[in-house]
C-alpha cells in the first residue's frame, strides 16, 4: 500500500509543477506580452520571470533555494554562465541564482511546450544543433544581446544526461562564444536539481536546492585555440564539486 501512496504522491507532485508553471503565466499574461513586445524592455520581463515565475514554482514546489557564491557579478556586466543540466528546475534555479538579467540560448524543441513556448521563443536565442546555418546566427543574435548589457546562459552538456551519468562531456559553443565576446566564464554547480525533480516520472520530491557560484575563469585574453583547454577545465570545476560534495 506505502509504494501506491508514494507513487499517487508524485503524480501529483508532476502535475503541480505543470501548474505552477502555467499560472503566474495566465494571471500575468498582459504585462508579459508587453514586456516581450521589444528586445528594450527585456530586463522588465526577466525581473517579472526571476522574481514571480520562478521563485512562485520553486517556493511552491518546496524547494528553497541556497545559493553559496566564491566571486559576485557585477552590475551592467555581461558575463557567460554554464551549468550542469539535470532538471527542468535548472531554468528556475538560474533565474534565482543571477541578478544580472541574461538570455538563454536553448534547443528550438522547446516552443512546442504550451503557455510557457509561447514566450520561450520570443525572449531565447533558438538554436537548431543540427543546422549549421542555425548554429551560426547564435554568435550574431547573442552579440546584439550583449550590446544591450545582458548576460547569456547556455547548459554546455546540450541537453540533460542519462540519470546515472554525474556530468556529461561539454560542448564547445559556450566557451567559443566567451572567447569570441571576451565575457567572463561562470561556471555554476546545481546540486540537487535531479533529486527534487529528475525526468524519472514517478520520482522527487521537495526539499532544499543548493546552488553554488565558482570563481569566474577570463576569456578576454583567449584565443579560439583555447576553447577546448578551457571547456574542460571549466568542466572539470563542477565535475569536482559534484563528485566532492554529498547530494
Amino acid at each position: 500500500m506505502l509504494p501506491i501512496l508514494r507513487n499517487i504522491g508524485h503524480v501529483l507532485y508532476r502535475i503541480w509543477f505543470y501548474v505552477l508553471v502555467a499560472l503566474p503565466i495566465v494571471v500575468f499574461f498582459p504585462f508579459l506580452v508587453l514586456t516581450t513586445l521589444s528586445e528594450k524592455t527585456y530586463k522588465e520581463f526577466f525581473w517579472l520571470a526571476r522574481n514571480i515565475w520562478a521563485r512562485t514554482i520553486l517556493y511552491g514546489m518546496g524547494c528553497f533555494p541556497k545559493i553559496t557564491t566564491e566571486q559576485s557579478m557585477e552590475k551592467g556586466k555581461s558575463y557567460m554562465l554554464v551549468a550542469n543540466h539535470t532538471s527542468m528546475l535548472d531554468i528556475m534555479l538560474m533565474l534565482v541564482v543571477s541578478k544580472n538579467p541574461f538570455v538563454f540560448v536553448g534547443k528550438k524543441e522547446l516552443v512546442k511546450i504550451p503557455v510557457f513556448g509561447f514566450f520561450y521563443k520570443r525572449v531565447c536565442i533558438l538554436v537548431d544543433r543540427d543546422n549549421i546555418k542555425s548554429r551560426t546566427g547564435v554568435y550574431r543574435r547573442a552579440q546584439r544581446r550583449l550590446d544591450q548589457g545582458l548576460s547569456i546562459c547556455i547548459f554546455p552538456e546540450g541537453g540533460v544526461p542519462e540519470e546515472h551519468i554525474a556530468l556529461d562531456e561539454f560542448k564547445d559553443g559556450a566557451f567559443k562564444m566567451a572567447i569570441a565576446h571576451k565575457i567572463p566564464i561562470v561556471p555554476i554547480t546545481f546540486y540537487d536539481n535531479k533529486k527534487r525533480f529528475s525526468f524519472t516520472f514517478l520520482s522527487g520530491g521537495p526539499g532544499s536546492i543548493r546552488a553554488k557560484v565558482h570563481s569566474f575563469f577570463e576569456a578576454g585574453i583567449l584565443g579560439e585555440e583555447d576553447k577546448s583547454t578551457l571547456r574542460e577545465e571549466v568542466r572539470e570545476v563542477i565535475l569536482k564539486e559534484l563528485e566532492t560534495t554529498k547530494v
